[in-house]
């Protein structure tokens, strides 16, 4: 019998005689059908080929094995090819753009030591003009102010074009030039797999931010979208066209007004009177640049609008250039001056920090751009079966809706209501037409037809040395620490087919949180999911329900180690159809940082005791490598709710929104207080772990329920610090365990005295479910009497998880339990 070896050549079947035998067209064609169904057949699919096509009748099935591996060997070095090819095209581009970048900045050396030998030479200048008294060295000193730097420009097509070449030589000088001292920013390295070159300004005028990045799409695509600000940049609320005018040149003017939304209750919008140019260079490249028309220039003006700050900016705009193979080179400046003086002192760093700008505007430029590229690439990269630009529509209506609330424009149809006397909630009503269009009538199960109104709960707030993206984390994994259920199901009925009675007194419960995830972008910094509160109990009709309730929300910065990075949870009820056209009332948290100091933590912290309890050389490794942060980081916070309502439960509503709206951000202040390293103070004697403020947060937790529920303090009181309860609890000489309050309770934290009786450590501990801790007779007494063990509330619980004092690994029965715990 012949042995069959195996061959990469296409077609041919290789024999241990040295010969080849060459398939038909007929057969290749067969075996290649059947590849593209099934790449890798067993051998009964094999067997039931050769049986179903007679031009394959003659070929062992040992053949037809091999033809298979040389046909999967020719499709991964394909694969490989393309992706080196790819990846080398990449890289040359790169490696093009490093170059420019070094040839920039020689020249920006070369005009620095210029400078430098001229102001000493002016200085030494300097010191013999004061001897000096003749006329004409003063008209000689003076003439150079009687030339204005910009000539007198008018509203005219001439004038309007002699304004936009400007522009474009101004906006050239600062993305391939030096007009302006560009920095790295901090914490963004170029490479192949980076989203490109970003840098900041360095003592100019405003704030600048400049990025140099490759993607693979054509020129004309990247214009089409970076002049769609609305479909990318999430502060901008609209731009309107006003007039476009044709240049000889082949370009073409436009007279555009943006109005940019406020991120935040403490501090108004802005709006934009800008020119924009679009034309093609020399060398192909196409440029659109951008600029504010002023009263400098003499050009067309645009009076004030009201609630607005009229904002500038400086030459700005997009150089992109084709790549040899396929793809663009983008260039991209942003200067703005965001008029810093209207908005409370402590709020200045958003508008004076060219970071916030780097990240929120130059940097969600590339993003947008890679991650449509990304989706051409990969057409068939769906979530829950919808095309990625459904979910960026769906991503852009939480944010859009979410800002329209913050702001609250009175165009939109929102109006103020009476304070209740304390100034820290902030209520608006809409009942606008076109409001109630959208919740009401875009969606055949939306919001009931008694539903003719919208009420906004809004609140900012001021924290100190709490990180951003731990906080956003916990409020992300932990909504039962804050959130309301009842308040989650009366927002949930407006998706429904009946109306939810108002909540009152009577809360419901949380069974259960469950994260769906939906998408996410290719850099994770934003990601997209579904939140279902499973069991969640309400009243109806003076009747107790129990349902589930679904939630679409929107994350991003939870990246620990992203500079400047503005983090936000913002979520809808939505129906459990989830039809593209259901009406969405966002409601959520925007955390923005104050300052650009990065946080020194790790970013991989999580709210985990176990996580601050490590010993030895690689947990003394981290204290050292990682110092803590003292520094005075700053960051607002902005909480936006939304209610559907009928109106004449206007006045319930409001007192409900007001309460819930101040219980959330007496929730926050205690999680914040909890994660703030500050809390550790100066006086202890050792540096604190990266993932200290969760452990110790979560020690709090299981004291306090401990004394709670059983009336006795699980730990001595200690003046040593906060970090003494942490070093008590690990040591305790009882095991002390924490499970999850579920079907299936899971350990999710043990001291040293629990994985001691347990056996295990704390990477596997998340592996063992409580019932594996009982012999078959300990898991029925479990069952039988657990839920009365639960009610009379001897286990100790809290943030759906139970802490308990264990002993043994034998069988006990309830009341063993009862007595130990």
């Amino acid at each position: 019998m012949m042995a069959v070896s195996s061959s990469c050549k296409d077609g041919k079947m290789a024999l241990d005689n040295g010969k080849y035998v060459r398939y038909t067209p007929e057969q290749v064609e067969a075996l290649e059908r059947l590849y593209h169904d099934c790449p890798k057949p067993s051998s009964i699919r094999r067997q039931q080929l050769i049986r179903e096509c007679p031009i394959l009748s003659h070929i062992e099935p040992k053949q037809i094995k091999v033809w298979f591996q040389n046909r999967r060997c020719r499709e991964k070095q394909r694969k490989e090819a393309s992706r080196l090819q790819a990846v080398n095209r990449k890289l040359t581009a790169m490696n093009k753009l490093l170059m420019e970048e070094n040839d920039r900045l020689q020249k920006q050396v070369s005009q620095l030591v210029y400078e430098n030998g001229y102001f000493r030479q002016q200085t030494q200048n300097a010191t013999l003009a004061t001897t000096d008294t003749s006329c004409e060295s003063v008209v000689t000193s003076g003439q150079h102010h009687l030339t204005p730097q910009h000539p007198p420009r008018d509203a005219s097509p001439a004038g309007l074009l002699s304004i936009a070449e400007e522009t474009l030589t101004e906006f050239l000088s600062k993305a391939t030039g030096t007009a302006v001292e560009w920095v790295q920013m901090p914490g963004m390295k170029p490479g192949p797999d980076s989203i490109g070159i970003v840098a900041i300004s360095h003592g100019c005028s405003g704030v600048a931010a400049r990025a140099c990045g490759l993607v693979s799409l054509e020129p004309t695509r990247v214009v089409e979208i970076l002049k769609d600000w609305p479909s990318w940049y999430r502060e901008c609320r609209n731009v309107e066209v006003l007039n476009v005018l044709s240049t000889g040149n082949g370009g073409t003017i436009e007279l555009l007004y943006m109005q940019l939304y406020a991120p935040t209750t403490l501090a108004p919008p802005r709006d934009f009177w800008l020119l924009r140019y679009t034309s093609v260079l020399e060398d192909g490249s196409l440029v659109v640049c951008e600029r504010s028309l002023n009263n400098t220039q003499n050009g067309p003006s645009m009076p004030p609008v009201q609630y607005f700050v009229r904002a500038a900016k400086l030459p700005s705009g997009y150089l992109i250039r084709p790549c040899e193979g396929g793809g663009s080179i983008i260039h991209i400046v942003d200067h703005m001056d965001l008029e810093p003086w209207s908005v409370p002192e402590v709020l200045r760093p958003l508008y004076e920090s060219s970071t916030l700008l780097a990240q929120k505007t130059t940097m969600a430029a590339l993003r947008q751009l890679r991650q449509i590229s990304h989706e051409v690439s990969q057409p068939t990269n769906t979530g829950w079966g919808r095309r990625p630009a459904a979910l960026r529509a769906l991503a852009q209506r939480l944010s859009k809706g979410f800002n329209e609330a913050v702001n609250g424009f009175t165009d939109e149809g929102w109006s103020m209501m009476e304070s209740d006397g304390i100034d820290d909630v902030t209520l608006l009503v809409n009942s606008s037409p076109a409001k109630m269009m959208g919740v009401n009538l875009s969606y055949a199960n939306g919001f009931p037809s008694v539903t003719n109104a919208v009420l906004c709960a809004k609140a900012s707030m001021l924290l100190q040395n709490v990180p951003p993206a731990i906080l956003l984390r916990f409020l992300r994994e932990h909504r039962s620490e804050w959130a309301d259920s009842s308040i989650d199901a009366y927002s949930a009925a407006a998706v429904k087919a009946g109306p939810c009675s108002l909540p009152g007194t009577r809360a419901g419960s949380y069974g259960g949180q469950v994260i769906l995830p939906l998408a996410h972008t290719i850099e994770h910094e934003e990601f997209m999911e579904v939140i279902k509160l499973e069991n969640v109990d309400h009243y109806r009709e003076d009747l107790m329900m129990s349902g589930d309730v679904f939630l679409l929300q929107l994350c991003s910065g939870v990246d620990d180690n992203a500079v400047g990075t503005c983090s936000e949870l913002i979520f809808a009820p939505i129906d459990a159809s989830f039809s593209d056209e259901a009406p969405l009332l966002p409601s959520g948290f925007r955390i923005i940082p104050l300052d650009s100091g990065v946080d020194a933590s790790s970013p991989n912290r999580t709210l985990d005791l176990a996580s601050a309890l490590e010993v030895g050389p690689a947990g003394n490794k981290a204290s050292s490598d990682n110092p803590g942060h003292t520094g005075s980081a700053k960051s607002v916070m902005t909480i936006s709710f939304q209610f559907a309502f009928e109106m004449h439960l206007q006045e319930n509503v409001a007192s409900m929104s007001r309460q819930y709206i101040r219980s959330i951000i007496s929730s926050v202040q205690r999680v914040a207080l909890a994660l703030s390293p500050s809390q550790f103070g100066p006086q202890m004697g050792f540096r604190p772990l990266p993932g200290t403020p969760e452990a110790l947060t979560l020690a709090r937790w299981i004291c306090q329920s401990y004394r709670c529920y059983l009336g006795v303090e699980l730990l001595k009181p200690s003046n040593e610090g906060n970090d003494s309860i942490l070093k008590t609890l690990w040591h305790h000489s009882d095991a002390v365990m924490c499970c999850s309050l579920k079907e299936l309770p899971v350990f999710t934290f043990a001291n040293q005295a629990g994985l001691d009786m347990l056996e295990t450590t704390l990477v596997a501990l998340q592996d063992i479910t409580l019932e594996k801790t009982f012999d078959d007779n300990g898991r029925k007494t479990l069952c039988s009497e657990f839920p009365q063990i639960m009610q009379q509330k001897v286990l100790c619980a809290f943030k759906a998880a139970f802490a308990c004092l264990a002993w043994g690994g034998r069988s006990r029965t309830r009341e063993q339990w009862l007595g130990r715990c």
